[in-house]
Parts: C-alpha cells; sequence; structure tokens
C-alpha cells in the first residue's frame, strides 16, 4: 500500500501523449483520479487509463495563456505534475528575444505560478500533498543551441528546492525528474539519425533509450507514501548518462 494512490485526486500537463501520457495513466493505475491536462485533446489519455483500471477526465489548459491555465487549475488537488514544455533550437548568438520569452513563460513561469496556485489551495485547506516537476538533463549540463531551454530547465531545478524548503514542514513535498534520453515524438530526429542515434546510445550505460513508462515510474514513487521523506530531489533516470 505504500505505493498506492488511492483516493488521490491529480492533474498531469502536456498529458496528451509522450512522457507525460505515460505519467498520467501510471497515476491512474496506482489508483488515483486524473486530471489529463493540455492544450489538445487528451482524450486518448483519459482513455488508457480507464483500460488500467483507473478513473480520469481531461482538461483543456493552455500554458500559453498563463493566466487563464492557472484560473484553470481545480481547487481541490493532491498531486501535481508540472511536465508540459517545450523547445527552440537555434544558436546562441541568433537567439531571439521571443524564443527566450515563450520557452521561458512555458517551461518556468507557468511552473511556478501553478505551484504557487497548487501550494496557495493545499494550506488555505489545511492539507499536504505532493508536487513533481519535470526537469531535464539540461538541469545538471549546457546542451548546445538551447539557451532559453538550458536555462528553464536549471530554473525548475532551483524552483523546486526553494518551494520544498519552504512548505515541507506543511505537508508538501516537491520534487522533480530529470529524463534522460526518452524515446518519444520529440526524439524522434535523433533516433532517426543513425550517426546521432549511435552517438546517444554509446554514452547510456544502460545501452537504450528510455520509455515514457521509465519516467512514469519515477514520479508514481514520489507522490506515493513511500516517499513521504523525499522532498528537494532532482532525480535523474536516464540510465546512467549523467554518472558517465
Amino acid at each position: 500500500m505504500s505505493f498506492r494512490l488511492d483516493g488521490k485526486r491529480a492533474l498531469v500537463t502536456g498529458a496528451n501523449t509522450g512522457i507525460g501520457q505515460a505519467i498520467a495513466v501510471g497515476l491512474a493505475e496506482a489508483g488515483a483520479y486524473v486530471i489529463a491536462a493540455g492544450r489538445r485533446s487528451c482524450a486518448e489519455t483519459v482513455d488508457l487509463c480507464t483500460k488500467v483500471g483507473g478513473t480520469a477526465e481531461e482538461l483543456t489548459l493552455d500554458l500559453a495563456d498563463l493566466d487563464a491555465a492557472v484560473a484553470a487549475l481545480p481547487d481541490e488537488l493532491d498531486i501535481l505534475v508540472n511536465n508540459a514544455g517545450i523547445i527552440r533550437r537555434e544558436d546562441s548568438v541568433a537567439f531571439s528575444e521571443k524564443d527566450w520569452d515563450d520557452v521561458m513563460d512555458v517551461n518556468l513561469k507557468a511552473v511556478f505560478l501553478l505551484c504557487q496556485r497548487f501550494a496557495k489551495n493545499a494550506l488555505a485547506a489545511g492539507r499536504g500533498g505532493r508536487i513533481v516537476n519535470i526537469a531535464s538533463l539540461l538541469s545538471f549540463q549546457g546542451g548546445i543551441r538551447v539557451p532559453s531551454y538550458t536555462a528553464s530547465k536549471h530554473g525548475v531545478a532551483g524552483l523546486t528546492k526553494i518551494f520544498a524548503n519552504e512548505w515541507a514542514g506543511q505537508g508538501i513535498n516537491v520534487n522533480a525528474v530529470a529524463p534522460g534520453y526518452i524515446a518519444t515524438n520529440n526524439t524522434e530526429a535523433l533516433r532517426t539519425d543513425p550517426a546521432r542515434n549511435q552517438a546517444i546510445l554509446d554514452r547510456i550505460p544502460a545501452a537504450r533509450w528510455g520509455d515514457p513508462e521509465d519516467i512514469a515510474g519515477a514520479v508514481v514513487f514520489l507522490c506515493a507514501p513511500a516517499a513521504k521523506y523525499v522532498t528537494g530531489a532532482v532525480l535523474n533516470v536516464d540510465g546512467g548518462w549523467l554518472a558517465r
């Protein structure tokens, strides 16, 4: 029972596909009632949650409109997973201010505001909760040609720690998961490029790309009673990439 989430209400952003979808399904399978949120339809995710014996609903949440997104966050939540994110690629010397602002707003400002709203509601109701933010290997490394993404994911790690410091004593645990190279639509171009694919695999001790379900398992753990003394952590789930 230490890994069950029965009776908990969880919201996952960016839950229409990939890692977010896998997290939503994992939480549902563990017994949580899942609100699958995204700017596109999450009907497929809701169906998958039902197929594993869970319960779920979808919620339209477009983080490009932050005021509306924050206002739409349900008051009664036990778990918040900030998974939604975007990326823009360009040499740093040519990177536009718009691409900087767009990425920072979705990847960092939205995380701050949604966590803030979640905590305000939880504290006002006298209940605890769990927040899991999806960070990145670029919370630890610099990368190339993704300055706003790198800055935003470093920021996600920092927000995770300050929120943990401020809210742990009031029953809200805040952690982050930093995925490695995961087989999703976002990495299809890398996986279909023989040279890039092999270079990546050569660096990963596990010798394979991660599956979205690998991230879901880590998130379920951090939301479960088994992790009640874990807060302020940034857990890299990367097949050993950072250890190399």
